[in-house]
């Protein structure tokens, strides 16, 4: 390194970007078809030429100085020939704005002894949030961080143990979904930069809640993307050294997919994945659109697999599990495919679960659908027992997500009923949804408002309606006591955390479904009417010894007072034989009704 006052002995901390140690920070870098790298910035009064950076192997360049202090603002200077080029870090924890400089700064938190672990894969419920829209209070500025904290109570009284972020790294403009990182390592400053997001995570651990951070590592921008020809070099105009320079380049999102062949390249997202494990105490990060790291076109079809790409994950999922075994990998791939939540050992890419296709598409049709007798309740039993490498867990189950309300999607009560959602028929409906999303196998899953029926469909602009919990307050109510089965804060209700299901009644012609759920303790009945028709002594299946005592009833109408006048009571036994069982219980099975039974 150069430097026109003084030159240092001491070697360069290991690290990539800005490096704090004591008195000194070192920078680092990875340009290789660079001249000449320098760093200017704040601490030197941006001179082009007063710290120069020494080349390393394979293309590093670094160099120690004890200018350089927390809070300054900083850019590499890189030379390639004629051209001289100003980039922002690439590892930078902290940028001014995605159009502006790098920040020097570490992530050293105080974190108060944090020691809080997810609960069991099995008891979690997760709320997916966008920071900008959840709780934002201002026409002209998005929600932040601390305006999350704000309704953590809420979430906690709701049940909730997990919550998962849309994405968070710094991204062009403040409003955005988040899928279009411009620098992975910075978090977002228009929600609260660093200091929020810890300040977030914190407070959810304090309250038993933990988080999942979604990432995006198929494509980056593709606007405000200094990584783009970041030293200069590329081929046939595309993106250099951190991007793929051929056909692979491009995805929906732009012609920004990474170059996952370069170890370089992999070596920074399986920093980026840590960074959020490490550094900011999240539980789990949710991986978004899988099929286009592993697939050219993202699996559609005949399509070619991206071999690097598919070990990339494998890395960073096998690492993780190695290192931290109860942060959860989610991936959202959507192909159906064993091979993205098998072991890593048995040939697949290691993640704890993923996004099912296999439940919400055909839930969604079958609530939405509009003539009860078109409604194919045997789509619904393929729904609640596909599975994955036979772990019920190794699926994240849901009806609505980002994604399912946007795009021309509506929200579920919106498209069972367009312009009157809060009609009778489309709440039972849509609670039936949640029902089934709380009840069925797999890792429940629901999105911000759902639990107090939010109609309007998700856009990043526009606030969720929060005044809409005053008119849906039992309807509230109502998520909550099924996320508290659910998750076990109301007890006996063990089996809906269990690996195994039975359909114990299916008949399509009264559009009637149970099924049974159990662990070695404590089963559970389900039973769901998918007809406006109430039932009068129902017969289903039952074995002898069960005493089915009624626990949850969807439409009774302390949860709202349009809902059934038609009464529940415990399962009756009769000794006659239905549904290859020598028992009968009869119920009665309002319309549109989801009704679960315990032992206790």
């Amino acid at each position: 390194m150069k430097n026109d006052s003084t030159t240092y002995p001491i070697a360069p901390s290991l690290g990539m970007g800005a490096i704090i140690e004591e008195n000194f920070t070192t920078f680092r870098v990875w340009a290789p078809h660079a001249n000449r790298v320098a760093v200017t910035g704040d601490f030197n009064d941006w001179n082009p030429d007063d710290l120069e950076l020494e080349a390393e192997d394979n293309g590093y360049w670094a160099g120690t100085t004890d200018k350089a202090k927390k809070g300054d603002q900083y850019k590499f200077l890189i030379h390639n020939g004629d051209q001289s080029l100003y980039r922002n870090d690439p590892y930078a924890f902290e940028v001014t704005n995605s159009d502006g400089n790098s920040i020097v700064r570490d992530l050293n938190f105080d974190w108060e002894n944090d020691e809080y672990q997810l609960p069991s894969w099995n008891s979690l419920v997760i709320y997916e949030l966008h920071v900008g829209t959840f709780n934002r209070k201002h026409p002209d500025q998005v929600g932040t961080f601390d305006d999350v904290i704000e309704k953590l109570d809420y979430l906690k009284d709701l049940g909730i143990n997990c919550i998962e972020l849309l994405p968070v790294a710094e991204f062009a403009g403040g409003i955005s979904w988040g899928y279009n990182p411009a620098y992975p390592f910075a978090i977002e400053q228009d929600y609260g930069g660093p200091e929020g997001l810890f300040r977030l995570v914190k407070a959810a651990h304090q309250r038993g809640i933990g988080v999942i951070m979604d990432v995006v590592y198929n494509h980056l921008g593709p606007s405000d993307v200094d990584l783009w020809q970041f030293d200069g070099w590329h081929e046939n105009d595309k993106g250099g050294i951190y991007f793929y320079n051929d056909h692979r380049s491009a995805t929906p999102w732009g012609d920004t997919r990474p170059d996952y062949g370069r170890a370089e390249v992999r070596q920074y997202f399986r920093d980026n994945a840590l960074m959020w494990i490490e550094k900011y105490h999240c539980d789990g990060l949710r991986m978004d659109a899988t099929s286009y790291i592993r697939y050219e076109g993202g699996g559609l079809g005949f399509d070619t697999e991206i071999l690097e790409g598919i070990m990339m994950m494998r890395d960073i999922n096998a690492e993780i599990r190695s290192k931290y075994p109860n942060i959860i990998t989610v991936a959202e791939d959507l192909k159906a495919d064993n091979i993205v939540t098998a072991d890593v050992e048995n040939g697949g890419l290691g993640y704890g679960t993923q996004w099912d296709m296999k439940f919400v598409h055909p839930v969604r049709e079958v609530l939405t659908t509009m003539q009860d007798d078109d409604r194919d309740i045997k789509k619904i039993v393929d729904a609640i027992t596909y599975r994955y490498n036979s772990d019920a867990f190794n699926r994240v189950i849901y009806t609505e997500s980002h994604d399912e309300v946007a795009n021309g999607k509506a929200r579920v009560p919106e498209e069972i009923q367009p312009g009157d959602a809060e009609s009778v028929f489309a709440k039972k409906r849509a609670i039936l949804g949640l029902a089934l999303v709380m009840t069925s196998p797999g890792i429940p899953m629901i999105f911000q408002g759902q639990e107090f029926m939010e109609d309007g469909y998700f856009q990043d602009n526009v606030q969720l309606n929060w005044d809409k919990l005053n008119r849906m307050e039992g309807i509230d109510h109502l998520s909550s006591d099924l996320i508290k089965l659910r998750t076990g804060e109301i007890s006996g209700a063990d089996g809906l955390r269990g690996q195994h299901t039975e359909i114990v009644h299916c008949n399509n012609e009264t559009k009637i479904l149970a099924f049974k759920r159990t662990t070695d303790e404590n089963p559970v009945l389900v039973v769901l009417n998918f007809c406006n028709k109430d039932y009068q002594d129902y017969g289903i299946g039952i074995l002898e010894q069960m005493e089915w005592k009624i626990k949850f009833n969807s439409t009774w109408k302390g949860y709202d007072e349009d809902f059934s006048e038609l009464q529940v009571q415990d399962v009756q036994k009769l000794h006659e034989a239905t549904d290859q069982k020598e028992w009968t219980g009869k119920i009665n099975i309002p319309a549109y009704s989801a009704l679960i039974y315990t032992l206790n």
